[in-house]
């Protein structure tokens, strides 16, 4: 009995010997890890702490003093090295990056390193989606604004970059919606312009393809977002062609307001002064010739008209 007391104690003693030899090694390569990071070699400073808290972590209970000392440094390590690959425009190496950080120090409980990773993420979606539109890659730049809208859905420039990649790939509504987010969320008169451009466009679409009514309709959605001339002019122009002259030179008046030094300007004032002229309304048809006697093209005939009404 004595001799096997004698022999577990002898085992006792070689294990915390083996214990205490482990666990300075463990510190020794936390110390060379340690040097790697102040020389600026980050990956092979991060391999020497992750390997520092496994051996750590075999040690038991007189290792978890490094143990924890791992945990707080390897969840910044890989941060700083994300950060890094964002500098380089390394956008999906970064991310995933950027994941495994999140990962990782909310399994460590480095809160810090945590919310900072997840602050990044839809940073870094939203430049590399910018990157993706100056590309004109309107497809991958949607998919990844989208992605960074959904993690920020508050965050008003990544729902105006949507907006714009939804456009350039023309899925026109989706865009609108895109925009009208980007609206409620401090950018409303960059949204209001790209949403008014679009109608514009749409309006004169419709024009050219002789969707008189749809043209209408496009053309004074536009003015719901700001007072836009060619609008007006358009408005004017469908109006015309489906014979509502009232409207037509209402929209047409707007327009001369709205651009009143226009190249058109005058052409205009002269259709102006002829619709008048058609509904009987001598006095502003002549208002309008007037404004037109100067002109060298549409002068003479301006004065024909106003000799004419008297």
């Amino acid at each position: 009995m004595k001799k096997i007391l004698v022999t577990l104690a002898a085992v006792v003693l070689s294990a915390g010997l083996l214990s205490a030899q482990d666990l300075s090694q463990a510190t020794e390569t936390a110390k060379m890890a340690n040097e790697s990071l102040v020389a600026g070699n980050k990956a092979l400073a991060l391999t020497g702490f992750q390997e520092a808290l496994a051996q750590a972590a075999a040690c038991g209970a007189d290792g978890e003093e490094l143990v924890a000392t791992c945990k707080g440094v390897i969840p910044n390590i890989m941060l700083s090295i994300a950060k890094d690959l964002i500098k380089e425009n390394k956008y999906d190496e970064a991310l995933t990056q950027l994941e495994a950080v999140s990962a990782k120090a909310k399994e460590y409980g480095v809160d810090e390193a945590a919310e900072e990773a997840t602050t990044l993420i839809p940073q870094t979606l939203l430049v590399k989606g910018g990157e993706l539109l100056k590309a004109k890659d309107f497809a991958g730049a949607a998919e990844t604004c989208q992605k960074a809208l959904d993690l920020d859905p508050e965050n008003g420039v990544v729902a105006l970059r949507l907006g714009q990649a939804l456009s350039g790939t023309g899925k026109v509504e989706e865009a609108i919606a895109a925009f009208e987010t980007a609206a409620k969320n401090g950018q409303e008169e960059m949204a209001n312009k790209q949403i008014a451009n679009i109608y514009l466009k749409k309006a004169a679409a419709s024009l050219k393809g002789a969707k008189y009514a749809d043209a209408v309709a496009a053309a004074l959605k536009v003015n719901e977002y700001g007072e836009n001339a060619q609008a007006f002019l358009v408005a004017g122009q469908a109006s015309q062609k489906l014979n509502k002259n009232a409207d037509a030179i209402k929209y047409f008046e707007q327009y001369l307001s709205a651009a009143p030094t226009a190249k058109n300007a005058n052409a205009i004032a002269f259709t102006v002064a002829a619709l008048y002229q058609k509904a009987g309304n001598k006095a502003k048809a002549a208002e309008f010739y007037k404004k037109v006697v100067s002109d060298p093209q549409l002068g003479a005939q301006a004065k024909q008209q106003l000799d004419a009404l008297k």
